[in-house]
């Protein structure tokens, strides 16, 4: 009880009380019954005219994007979704919108999650049921009707939203009990009427149901906007995104104001001074540049200046972490899966596309051309005669001849995705040589339970087996550590980048890196650790690389490990200043130990790109130690 009572306080103090209050009055709501009354189960008598409020890209033009390749991906997926199967988090699943229980009100599962139990399958993890019913699937058999004039991928559209509005009525089971979750399946069907309104196979019939279902989605929300404002992150700007565009479909003064209100807020409030999201996360970054690409599309508005310039730094950021010959980005933060306007045949991790239209919609420039080009075409967005890539908003970032890094240092105001500061990120042709291990997943049984967020598993040093900060719960991170950051100028013609930061999370111990790139593809990590005490500390330094051939040689005061890559080998050494007789070297790999002795946990060595899927990878560590200032060098040296 007493470690509750402090984990309030602290959360209080570091939150405000803004949050707090705002999750207390929509709990309050729940359990006084408000929202049960405000969200009835019965049919709305009377659905207003609906609006167009976008065209379709040129089909012609569409074709010579996509290319045969690009075609050949868009199709197989869109005739699997034909024959009942979609992919999720990567893996094919039937797509059934059948419900066998007896349907309760949605405050009832949101009251008590136990009546959640018999829908969830799957890793025990409620994602796996409700993305199905986000609706992404409509835009692949929309993109493909539009491409093919195809009607079999409109009637397949038109099968599964019947399944899903008879088996999920207005208000009634677990699809409805999430505002964010409602709000996401909105926008993908309203941009399915769209797109499929002149097909052969959509009738006044559905088409009017399709309405009355969109009317009732945009009712379900505002209720419990408070919800959303109590979290103040993606909830709050895609539930605010789909009252507006509701508001516009149906020209409803009300959604409107609204949903405008709102999305400005958060657009502002939400987006740092550096153009980082608040969530810290690069896949969370993304769903919001995608909202905010859906709303410059649709909108019958104008974004105010600091609305525009907050959307135009958060497309700068994301654009200065995209590796130009991968289309990858750092696997920063907590990473769900989400994908809410899939229109691209490029691969989930592929940020191009969404980079490509932000660029060109906020930032005036363009990216090379390629498959990537598509989403662009379907926000209405054109090319521009000013070509860039990332290299051109590298800021905070290092870039040597054919490689770049980022390293991590951040200052946060909310809550926080992973505990990483100071963790290096570092790429070299398109592979992602020192990489985060991303989320796997939130919900699944002990030692799965999301522990990827922690200190321990990222490219940086732990002191004595701690995090950096506390963990308080699976979502919870208190006691926020902030690190400070400076780019250096040398004098030195063979250094073409040096960058240095610390932090202090570890109370009296100060960890500073230091990050030099030199001429020849070599780069130095130096991370000095100081102590205001004499008492013996533990500093553990780790990389997580990729799962290649490795050949490892011990020395008197370090270690060589070499790597063999698609690219060439890859020289890592890594020492200590001066000999420290109580230091190791292990080498862990799928949660095995390979080399050296180490206390395992089964999560180390695994990196997870997708929600949900893990791939093994080489998780090194070095640890020392000492009473003493310490100074561990990390040295990588790559293929010419």
């Amino acid at each position: 009880m007493k470690s509750k009572i402090l984990t309030g306080l602290k959360f209080l103090r570091q939150l405000g009380l803004r949050p707090l209050a705002l999750f207390a009055l929509y709990k309050f709501g729940l359990k006084i019954g408000h929202y049960k009354r405000v969200t009835p189960v019965t049919p709305a008598s009377l659905i207003p005219n609906s609006y167009s409020l976008f065209t379709l890209p040129n089909r012609d033009h569409l074709a010579q994007v996509l290319s045969e390749n690009g075609k050949a991906i868009l199709l197989k997926e869109a005739n699997e979704i034909v024959n009942g199967e979609i992919r999720i988090f990567g893996e094919k699943i039937p797509l059934d919108f059948t419900i066998t229980q007896p349907l309760q009100h949605w405050t009832a599962y949101e009251s008590n999650h136990k009546l959640l139990s018999s829908f969830i399958f799957l890793h025990n993890d409620i994602k796996y049921l409700w993305e199905p019913a986000r609706f992404a699937f409509a835009f692949t058999l929309g993109r493909a009707y539009h491409l093919t004039q195809d009607n079999q991928y409109a009637e397949s559209f038109w099968k599964y939203f019947e399944s899903f509005t008879q088996n999920n009525p207005a208000n009634l089971g677990p699809h409805w009990m999430n505002g964010q979750e409602v709000a996401i399946r909105l926008m993908s069907l309203v941009w399915a009427d769209h797109v499929f309104e002149t097909a052969p196979a959509s009738s006044y019939e559905r088409r009017a149901a399709l309405h009355r279902s969109i009317f009732e989605h945009a009712s379900r929300i505002p209720s419990t906007l408070v919800y959303a404002r109590s979290q103040n992150n993606n909830h709050l700007v895609t539930e605010a995104a789909a009252i507006y565009t509701a508001g516009l479909f149906f020209k409803n003064k009300t959604w409107r104001a609204l949903g405008w209100k709102w999305l400005n807020w958060a657009f502002q409030n939400q987006i740092g001074s550096y153009g980082e999201y608040i969530q810290h996360s690069t896949n969370y970054h993304r769903v919001m540049l995608q909202t905010a690409l859906w709303i410059n599309f649709i909108k019958q508005d104008v974004f105010s200046i600091s609305t525009s310039q907050a959307i135009g730094r958060s497309a700068h950021w994301l654009f200065s972490l995209l590796d130009n010959a991968s289309g990858l980005t750092p696997n920063l933060g907590a990473n769900d899966g989400a994908l809410i306007f899939p229109l691209s045949a490029s691969a989930f991790d592929d940020y191009r596309p969404t980079v490509q239209a932000a660029a060109r919609a906020f930032l005036r420039t363009s990216l090379e051309s390629g498959v990537w080009d598509e989403m662009s075409l379907w926000f209405g967005l054109k090319a521009t005669e000013r070509i860039a890539d990332s290299s051109a908003y590298l800021t905070e970032n290092l870039r040597g001849q054919n490689s770049w890094a980022y390293l991590r240092a951040s200052h946060f105001k909310s809550r926080l995705s992973h505990i990483d500061q100071l963790h290096l990120d570092l790429w070299w042709r398109g592979l992602n040589i020192t990489q985060d291990a991303g989320t796997y997943l939130y919900n699944a049984a002990a030692p799965w339970d999301n522990p990827l967020v922690t200190t321990r598993v990222h490219n940086t040093v732990t002191v004595d087996g701690r995090d950096q900060m506390t963990r308080a719960g699976r979502f919870l991170v208190l006691d926020w550590a902030n690190a400070f950051s400076k780019n250096i100028v040398e004098a030195d013609e063979n250094i073409l980048g040096r960058a240095r930061a610390y932090h202090r999370g570890y109370r009296n111990i100060k960890h500073e890196r230091t990050v030099t790139v030199y001429q020849n593809e070599r780069w130095v990590v130096e991370d000095k650790l100081s102590s205001r005490s004499k008492t013996p500390r533990t500093y553990r330094l780790h990389w997580l690389l990729p799962d290649y051939e490795w050949k490892i040689e011990d020395r008197e005061s370090g270690i060589d490990l070499r790597l063999n890559s698609p690219h060439g080998w890859i020289a890592l050494s890594l020492h200590s200043a001066f000999f420290i007789p109580h230091s190791s070297f292990s080498l862990v790999r799928a949660g095995q130990l390979l080399h050296g002795q180490r206390d395992v946990q089964p999560y180390e060595g695994w990196a997870s790109r997708n929600y949900g899927q893990k791939s093994p990878a080489l998780s090194l560590a070095f640890e020392v130690t000492s009473a003493f200032h310490t100074t561990l060098t990390s040295e990588f040296v790559f293929s010419s």
